[in-house]
């Protein structure tokens, strides 16, 4: 999911964006930029709304499963028959 950080609308806006988005959810990966100007102050307060709500932050590499899915066009990963 896009916290839209690229977009240079400020702290609040990337971690609204991203707590408001309807794809959060177990599972998501949520994309942010190094070097946005407004993305390394919103993190510690995204990180702790998440972790509030209750989600487990995670590398990508853990998140991803590497025998027996795919993933779609959408990113997730689908179990194959």
């Amino acid at each position: 999911m896009d916290s839209f950080d690229w977009k240079d609308y400020g702290a609040k806006y990337i971690v609204d964006a991203v707590m408001d988005d309807k794809n959060l959810k177990n599972g998501a990966i949520i994309r942010l930029h190094s070097g946005t100007k407004y993305t390394a102050e919103a993190l510690e307060k995204l990180i702790n709304k998440l972790e509030k709500k209750g989600y487990l932050l995670v590398t990508v590499s853990e998140l991803i499963y590497k025998d027996g899915y795919h993933l779609d066009v959408t990113g997730r990963q689908i179990k194959e028959r």
